[in-house]
């Protein structure tokens, strides 16, 4: 039986956007709650482990610490995250001296107090002459310094987004080295990092070959929702990429079609980040003409799910995405940028009675948080007292950037309560030690809803 004839279907089609212009909460329907609107903004602002960085290379132990002028600068122009480069130049061949490993303690320190978190690379020469040699330790002396800042990484955690492998070749990149030839060298290096650094954090090695040809994965062996943020050897190594852009293979970055979809499924669940390093005809904001391979770094950007870049290198290349209009974009797309779209509550809410909140989150980044972190409901009063907290049964390092994601939860409000109160979002740092702190916590891209002075996202307020 034909129950529609294709006319009458063409014209439910045409309809169809006039139905959702009378009706905002379409295409969500939640019979029975009051719907809240939420006004994106296009602003640019610092969020934690996400976006540009600022590049600080440390040779020796005059400067202990990234200022706090220096973080103030890097707030104020959207950003939140130093690379710290930290060079072993005068311990090639010796243990690091305690001096210089304090001066390592005091740089992670004035992260927390500063608001800064940093991607961390050890390398031991910025050069690749002869002249610049030795261009790395022997394993057995890298291994014995990684020994050595292991008390560090685990106590400075907190402040660490990611830390590239490094140690091998000039500038920690793996490609000028004397003593890494061969992959199970190699090895020792990144198995002594996974030991050393805990395992809420990656590690983040120059080339997705490596990954497949140190820990033998082949190419179609890409992570999965159920295999991704797990304590695990595989979830647990992403990639950073130092000649972004930079050619048809990003200098060696890659060497075929099969890395390049490797890559772009495991970046989905591992940070994605690097630097650019020279202007090419492949780093242009949209497609060009002639170049038909290219596709243009936003789309690139979205396809590998980039979550940091340098700001400060290649400047040419930075001047380009400046001229050709897309680097605001960047700047406010880099990792995730999470946006409110709608919430639906309890109509009438009553103290000790169950409260149902849906939320409607759209992530309009590259990528979504990497990072363990938590997701909270927060109630306060009319003097900013909590009085209730639930921990949402949803994880941010799943809101992907593909579709908007739904947050159902239903809690039961605290009895005896009277009078006004304001329903909150909140998405701090699970480190204790950060948590407290609104720098560290998620600021939400909508207009009217963040609290700089607790770090919360103001939700709904309701009368009990």
């Amino acid at each position: 039986m034909k129950l529609f004839s294709r006319p009458i279907l063409t014209l439910c089609a045409a309809l169809l956007p006039l139905v959702i212009a009378c009706n905002p909460d379409a295409p969500y329907h939640y019979p029975g709650l009051q719907s809240v609107s939420y006004q994106g903004t296009d602003a640019i602002f610092p969020n934690p482990e996400r976006g540009f960085y600022s590049p600080k290379e440390i040779r020796d132990t005059r400067v202990s610490e990234v200022s706090k002028e220096s973080a103030e600068v890097n707030r104020k122009q959207g950003r939140s995250l130093f690379l710290l480069e930290f060079h072993l130049t005068a311990f090639v061949n010796s243990d690091i001296s305690d001096e210089y490993l304090q001066n390592i303690g005091k740089y992670f320190a004035s992260l927390r107090t500063t608001g800064s978190k940093c991607v961390l690379r050890f390398c031991y020469s910025n050069g690749f002459d002869e002249k610049d040699k030795p261009w790395d330790a022997t394993p057995d002396q890298a291994l014995r310094h990684i020994a050595q800042l292991k008390p560090l990484l685990q106590e400075y955690y907190d402040v660490i987004m990611v830390v590239q492998a490094g140690f091998i070749g000039s500038w920690g990149e793996w490609y000028y080295t004397e003593n890494y030839k061969d992959t199970p060298t190699r090895k020792l290096i990144v198995d002594a990092l996974l030991d050393a650094v805990p395992a809420e954090r990656q590690i983040s090695l120059r080339t997705p070959a490596f990954k497949m040809q140190l820990y033998g994965i082949s190419a179609s062996d890409t992570l999965t929702r159920e295999t991704a943020h797990q304590p695990t050897v595989k979830a647990r190594l992403g990639g950073h990429n130092d000649c972004y852009l930079a050619s048809s293979n990003d200098q060696g970055t890659y060497s075929g079609a099969k890395d390049r979809k490797y890559w772009e499924a495991e970046s989905s669940f591992l940070i994605m980040g690097g630097e650019t390093c020279g202007v090419s005809a492949y780093c242009h904001c949209e497609p060009q003409a002639d170049n038909a391979k290219a596709r243009g770094v936003l789309a690139d950007m979205a396809a590998n799910h980039y979550t940091y870049l340098n700001q400060s290198y290649h400047q040419g290349v930075i001047g380009r995405w400046r001229s050709e209009g897309c680097f605001e974009d960047i700047q406010r797309r880099l990792g995730y940028r999470y946006v409110l779209e709608k919430g639906f509550f309890t109509k009438t809410p009553k103290a000790g009675e169950d409260f149902r909140s849906v939320l409607i989150i759209r992530n309009d980044g590259f990528a979504p948080a990497m990072n363990p972190r938590d997701a909270e409901l927060v109630l306060t009063d009319a003097s900013g007292k909590e009085v209730g907290t639930w921990a949402l049964e949803s994880d941010p390092r799943y809101w992907m950037p593909e579709e908007p994601t739904t947050v159902d939860q239903t809690i039961k409000l605290p009895s005896g309560l009277s009078g006004d109160y304001t329903l909150w979002l909140n998405l701090p740092d699970p480190c204790s030690t950060l948590r407290g702190n609104p720098s560290f916590s998620i600021r939400l891209a909508n207009e009217a809803v963040w609290d700089e002075n607790t770090g919360y996202n103001k939700l709904l307020t309701i009368s009990l």
